[in-house]
Formats: C-alpha cells, sequence, structure tokens
C-alpha cells in the first residue's frame, strides 16, 4: 500500500465533479492533505494589522485535492479514517457585526492563537485544549455545475463536526467515478454551534487512510467518533437555556445567556465571551416534546478555566 502527499497549492475553491484529480489512488492507501486555513492566509502572526483590516475577497474555502479513488463509482461509498493532524503553530477566530448566530449584536473582534502542545492560551487562565479536526471533508456531488463551498451537502462538504478528529471513521457516499475526495478548513478546536461563525480556524496537515466501500450505498455522510467527546469533560459544566417556540430562536437565547454570565462572571468583554462560545461551549437540543416551547442548552466546559 501507498502514502500519497498533497501539499498547499493544489487547491480548489469550489466543488466541482470536473475539476481534474490531483493524485489518483488505490483503496486502503494513505494519503497527507496539506490544508490552507479558511481565509487562505489572509491572517496570521505573519502579517501586519493593516494587511489583516484590509477587506478580504472570498473565492470559497481552499480545498486541499481532489483525491480519485480507483474503482469508486456512483452507488458506492469511502470510508476516510482520519489518522493524525499536523498544525503550524498558530490560528485564527474572529466575530463581527455581520455574521454567526447574532448577526449584528456584536462588534468585530480578531484573536490570533498560539497553538502550543496540546492546548492554546484564550487570555490568563483560560485555556483551550486542542481538539483539531477538518471542518471540510468531502466528495464531488452530482452534475457539472460549481457548488459553493460553504452549505453542506449529503456529499459532505462544510459540515464542521468537531468530533471527526483523530481516531474516527467518516463514510460518505459517491456521486461520481472516483469520488473525488478534498478536504480543508481544519480548526484546532470549536465549539458545537461555531456560533461566530469561526472556530480556532488553523492550516494543518492531516494523514487519512481511504478505501472503498464497494456496492454500500448510504444516503449522506455518516460515523465513528471514539469517546469520550470531549478532553474538557474533567470538571463538569455550567449551562444556560434558551426556551422558545422555534428551535434556532432557543439556540439564540441560550447563547445570549451564556455570554451575558461570561460578562458578568468572568469578565470578558462581549465580543470575548461570543468568541469563547463558539470555540469552547457545546449547544445541545435537551427536549423537543414539550410543545409549543423546545429546549436549546449552552455548556460551557468548566475545565478551561485554570488556576
Amino acid at each position: 500500500m501507498g502514502s500519497y502527499y498533497l501539499d498547499d497549492k493544489t487547491v480548489h475553491y469550489q466543488w466541482d465533479s470536473r475539476i481534474a484529480p490531483r493524485v489518483v489512488i488505490d483503496s486502503g492507501e494513505t494519503v497527507t492533505l496539506d490544508c490552507r486555513d479558511a481565509a487562505d492566509g489572509h491572517y496570521g502572526p505573519h502579517r501586519s494589522a493593516e494587511d489583516m483590516a484590509a477587506p478580504r475577497v472570498s473565492r470559497g474555502h481552499p480545498l486541499t485535492g481532489p483525491v480519485y479513488v480507483r474503482g469508486a463509482e456512483p452507488g458506492d461509498s469511502l470510508a476516510i479514517e482520519i489518522l493524525a493532524f499536523e498544525h503550524k503553530g498558530w490560528g485564527w477566530t474572529r466575530c463581527s457585526d455581520r455574521g454567526g448566530l447574532l448577526p449584528g449584536e456584536f462588534g468585530t473582534l480578531l484573536k490570533l492563537w498560539e497553538l502550543q502542545d496540546g492546548y492554546t492560551e484564550f487570555k490568563p487562565g483560560i485555556r483551550i485544549p486542542l481538539e483539531p479536526f477538518c471542518g471540510i471533508m468531502g466528495v464531488a456531488p452530482a452534475g457539472d455545475e460549481p457548488l459553493a463551498t460553504m452549505p453542506p451537502r449529503s456529499a459532505g462538504g462544510n459540515m464542521d463536526i468537531r468530533h471527526l478528529v483523530a481516531g474516527s471513521t467518516l463514510f460518505l457516499p459517491v456521486y461520481v467515478p472516483g469520488g473525488l475526495f478534498s478536504a480543508g478548513d481544519c480548526h484546532g478546536a470549536q465549539g458545537d454551534g461555531e456560533v461566530c461563525i469561526t472556530g480556532i480556524e488553523a492550516p494543518m496537515a492531516v494523514t487519512l487512510r481511504i478505501s472503498l466501500r464497494k456496492g454500500y450505498t448510504i444516503p449522506g455522510p455518516q460515523f465513528v467518533t471514539p469517546s469520550p467527546l470531549t478532553k474538557t469533560d474533567t470538571r463538569g459544566y455550567f449551562a444556560t437555556t434558551g426556551i422558545e417556540p422555534d428551535l434556532l430562536e432557543a439556540t439564540r437565547q441560550a447563547i445570549r445567556h451564556m455570554v451575558e454570565h461570561l460578562v458578568q462572571e468572568r469578565g470578558l468583554t462581549r465580543e470575548e465571551a461570543y468568541l469563547l462560545c463558539s470555540v469552547a461551549v457545546d449547544l445541545k437540543v435537551s427536549e423537543v416534546v414539550d410543545a409549543p416551547n423546545w429546549i436549546v442548552s449552552a455548556y460551557l466546559p468548566l475545565s478551561i478555566f485554570v488556576g
């Protein structure tokens, strides 16, 4: 079995079955994809504050690939074993008044992170454990039209499932010959919900083993992930709730209440609190059976507070 490497110059910015594969592999072989960060190098410790403040023209997420798997045909599926991640020492998170779960409620804040051995520091006394994953993993959809990278689809894509860490296996349906698998948008850490629209965005190399499941048809992405679900599950949680007849509005209320808590009890600014919610707070649907109101809870891991 062979091993292959694609550097961070082998990128594309749309899902498109007409993009020629960058590498052709056999079932069961490994490939390392060197992935750029989601902003395609616009932010980072190597850039000046003036350059980072300048408007960014987005072409879509930079995706490394595609990878062609010999023998893969529509109706088959691929098993993507996630073997390892290697970060490059830095990442970023940004919130603004235009995006995320609560647009128009916060100012702009850019946080540059120094990624260390297993953790990164938000502020003195607040450490976020690193749990790297690819925000985007997917195959080319059927059809000949290019598609934007932002929304997830049955072919995978921008799913931001933070439990797709090393040791997980992602299963994807195949829609075109070879599958044409690509990945990108790596995160050092993220809370379930990614509420300010970014996690800890970071360039990384990810090593995968890709296997063909011939004749095994699935309707969309499925996965197996190891336990426990988070490294932060060591000291319990503080949780806020949103109770509304609409799940999305209940989610907004839970995060608003968590922001208020972090401002009042932890001395953060509102923007810092919102950003921390995006990288560390997990949203959970607590109840959907007692009409007319549903409950969404926001869980803040207490283990991130040190000292």
